[in-house]
């Protein structure tokens, strides 16, 4: 019997990736979490500053909630955008808490607030439009532009603070720029906007009939000041997507659910995103969701108030050991000025990994803006804190 040679093209016509994929990159970050793992795994002591999650666990209420949804076999699919009862809490907690005027049509239940941004950009900008973007600025978001084909604006954090955020953002805007990300409180810095500068953004989108894509992960963590969703502000609503996490607020990262809130047409183009990617969301996840909206009132303040503590301790070490650094308002990052150890961040960071065993993310990750600085996550025990900070007292 003869045998049929079947011939494979390997071509580069054939083998290519897809253009739309050419300027998307890997995380940064998940990359020096691979390379601590090996350090771990061969038997040496990582302090590690370097992770994006909180120090607590999930609550234990949340965690009954997933288990009782599973006993009652509330396992099956449900509707594409949420379960009615979690996007009836949503809706409640956005208009008394975030003082945004929603209808529940206007909430859709997400896995994680990746697939939100994902879904506003992609529902927002077109190729070859622009996005300004306040730097430095967590690193998915140029990836995420990227994907749409899009072009990243750098928008410096501090300009903008010094001298007005009307001036700044006029000088960087073109006849391109569609959509300005809006990140508050900052990661990595831990800024949080003032409601003056919300006002400020929120006239020139206003003014420019750009969108505003609102990143609010870090909403329940502010240490200073107010959290100001600019949503809530007037004309605001219509030309803003704005995204959510339980992750941070409730110790959910691993479970991978959040919730976008927007109107139309923007909406309808976060289901499609949804629809045509994940069909919803994991049935049990969204009745524990549902349990996190009703934990107690002072749950929180509670969870502020130690991350607080962390925060004072690991500032006072990092001034003392000349790493100068103010307080973060919010989220739970530090973001000193590491000029001393080497201008290159990622240089400073590898010494003090090399040397004191410190885990932490060069500066430069999150944009040109961030270069001269590290990003050191507070969200660890105060006794890691401690000890990664006589690990640098004694050897750098």
């Amino acid at each position: 019997m003869e045998v049929q040679r079947v011939i494979v093209s390997t071509s580069t016509s054939a083998f290519r990736l897809a253009s739309r994929l050419e300027r998307v990159g890997f995380s940064d970050i998940v990359k020096i979490r691979n390379k601590i793992m090996q350090l771990r795994a061969s038997g040496a002591t990582v302090y590690q500053f370097e992770g994006g999650e909180p120090f607590l666990t999930t609550p234990e209420p949340i965690k009954e909630a997933m288990a009782q949804a599973l006993r009652d076999n509330k396992t099956r699919y449900a509707p594409s955008s949420g379960i009615p009862e979690l996007r009836a809490a949503i809706a409640d907690k956005l208009r008394e808490r975030n003082r945004i005027n929603v209808r529940e049509e206007d909430v859709v239940v997400l896995n994680g607030g990746m697939q939100g941004l994902f879904g506003a950009f992609q529902s927002v900008v077109e190729p070859d439009e622009e996005v300004l973007v306040f730097s430095p600025f967590w690193t998915p978001i140029k990836d995420l532009i990227a994907h749409c084909r899009g072009n990243t604006v750098l928008v410096p954090t501090e300009e903008a603070r010094r001298d007005g955020f009307a001036d700044t953002l006029k000088r960087y805007a073109t006849e391109k720029t569609r959509a300005i990300y809006y990140n508050t409180p900052q990661n990595p810095s831990g800024v949080v906007f003032t409601r003056n500068e919300a006002e400020a953004v929120a006239q020139f989108a206003r003014e420019r009939d750009l969108i505003v894509i609102a990143d609010e992960a870090y909403e329940n963590l502010v240490y200073d000041g107010e959290h100001v969703s600019i949503a809530s502000l007037d004309g605001m609503p219509e030309r803003t997507i704005t995204v959510y996490t339980l992750s941070k607020s409730y110790a959910m990262t691993g479970w991978r659910i959040g919730y976008a809130v927007a109107t139309e047409p923007w909406m309808s183009g976060i289901k499609k995103c949804l629809l045509y990617s994940t069909n919803g969301v994991s049935t049990p996840t969204q009745w524990a969701a549902l349990t996190a909206f009703n934990l107690p009132g002072d749950f929180h303040e509670t969870t502020r108030d130690a991350y607080r503590v962390r925060r004072d301790l690991l500032i006072s070490g990092l001034n003392e050991l000349g790493l100068t650094c103010d307080a973060p308002a919010g989220a739970f990052y530090a973001f000193p000025d590491v000029s001393r150890l080497s201008m290159d961040s990622r240089a400073a960071a590898d010494i003090l990994l090399d040397r004191a065993q410190v885990a932490t993310v060069p500066g430069n990750v999150f944009g040109e803006h961030g270069e001269g600085h590290l990003r050191f996550s507070f969200s660890t025990s105060p006794e890691v804190i401690q000890a990664g900070l006589d690990s640098m007292r004694r050897n750098l």
